[in-house]
């Protein structure tokens, strides 16, 4: 390695370099004295859908953009131009259009950014095959041992990648290197957009003492204001309390939190992609405030889980029930059952129990506009066979949905069902 090893963004040019590269006279030069011995990396594209709007019209670039749409919709991804009004992901639009009246806000156009994003995962598949997707928009990238391939190191495979990109798709995204997928995913958030972050292993522990415990991703408020309470003030207080005081404290989120306080994360990037959870949830076209109707909309919402969940052969033992009041409030209420199971009627009617908790009487005293759930803690479906626990009836409930699901799509959708079935396929073909 080069003193004061320096890699140059415009050209690729890496070596030792004062001010300017001495290949094109840039000034955008990257220098890291781990630069070029670092090889996982998490690269994000800048504000994704927005960008690739503003790509097909040019008249958007220097507007305020937001993508999203309808009277109770919410926001999916702000411009950055936007974001400096304060606008956010998941907002509200309301609040959005009232942070910034002059957005133009635009309907989302999925089929666009889906090859956009397939043509940014065939440039990344050229440099190495170990990618892992997490979303449309961002990957990590596992680049060890491709110097010899493609004849630099990593990192100038990056910033090339970076420009081929912007070349080919025309959008710009930001990638942060480091030795594994956390410090990875921390450097990219560190500088957008059109960034490119370094953090090497020995400044990591340093860099992260320095903040708060609700820096790493998946401390969550609660556990974040624990921590405060119980004088935890900065990852540092973390690194001095020791791994075993953190788990008698906090348990498995305890000792997760002491790895990661001191950049530790064996995770490999792996090409399969785990599924955590399935769900499916809906927004009311008005709100909602009779139970009934709040159970047909459940109803609905547990045969599509269901569906996803044989879709992707795959069992769930907790279910989730998520409900969204009309002020924007989100309620989660959960249930853990006895065995695994993808059966719609069992995943509803877990459901439906949860809800009469939340809503004891026929009439909710506060309106909902929104209703889903969900099934996590998943396995294989075969477990539910080789499960001696896994009761009859539910075994008879799945071979019915089984039958139920090959006579529709023999006959179509609406070809067979119950009472409550019905009525809801009419109120979909119902204008509001």
């Amino acid at each position: 390695m080069p003193p004061n090893p320096a890699l140059c963004r415009d050209c690729d040019w890496h070596g030792a370099a004062g001010e300017r590269c001495p290949a094109c006279g840039s000034r955008r030069l990257l220098r890291h004295e781990e630069l070029f011995a670092l090889s996982v990396a998490h690269l994000d594209c800048d504000a994704f859908f927005a960008a690739v709007e503003k790509r097909d019209d040019p008249g958007l670039a220097d507007r305020p953009v937001v993508i999203g749409g309808g009277r109770r919709g919410v926001v999916s991804t702000a411009c950055y131009v936007a974001r400096t009004y304060g606008v956010r992901s998941a907002m509200p639009m309301f609040q959005a259009l009232k942070l910034c009246p002059d957005a133009v806000i635009v309907r989302p156009r999925f089929e666009a950014y889906k090859e956009a994003a397939l043509l940014i995962r065939e440039e990344m598949a050229a440099l190495t095959p170990l990618v892992q997707p997490v979303s449309i928009d961002e990957a990590y990238l596992d680049l060890s041992g491709t110097h010899a391939l493609h004849g630099r190191p990593p990192a100038a495979s990056l910033t090339r990648l970076v420009r081929r990109i912007r070349e080919r798709v025309g959008i710009d995204v930001s990638i942060g290197l480091s030795h594994n997928k956390f410090l990875a995913k921390t450097a990219s958030d560190l500088d957008k957009p059109r960034g490119f972050a370094v953090i090497g292993r020995a400044e990591a522990p340093g860099f992260l003492a320095k903040q708060p415990p609700g820096f790493v991703r998946g401390v969550g408020a609660s556990f974040a204001a624990k921590l405060q309470r119980d004088g935890i003030a900065t990852l540092a207080d973390v690194q001095a309390l020791g791994a075993a005081e953190m788990a008698k404290r906090y348990g498995e989120h305890g000792l997760r939190l002491h790895r990661l306080a001191f950049g530790r994360d064996d995770r490999p990037v792996s090409t399969e992609r785990e599924t955590k959870s399935i769900s499916g949830e809906t927004t009311f076209s008005g709100d909602i405030t009779d139970r009934a109707a709040l159970e047909d909309k459940l109803y609905a919402m547990a045969q599509k889980t269901a569906r996803r969940a044989r879709e992707k052969a795959l069992a769930g033992r907790v279910v989730t029930l998520k409900l969204k009041t009309n002020r924007f409030r989100s309620l989660t209420r959960r249930r853990t059952l006895g065995v695994h199971t993808d059966v719609a009627r069992i995943i509803y009617q877990t459901g439906r129990a949860l809800l009469r908790e939340e809503v004891p009487g026929a009439v909710s005293a506060t309106p909902y506009r929104l209703i889903g759930i969900g099934l996590s803690d998943l396995a294989p479906a075969e477990v539910m066979d080789r499960d001696f626990a896994f009761p009859e009836e539910q075994r008879r409930m799945r071979r019915q949905e089984d039958a139920l699901a090959a006579l529709r799509a023999r006959f179509g959708e609406d070809a067979i069902g119950t009472l409550r079935d019905a009525r809801i396929r009419f109120e979909r073909k119902t204008p509001e």
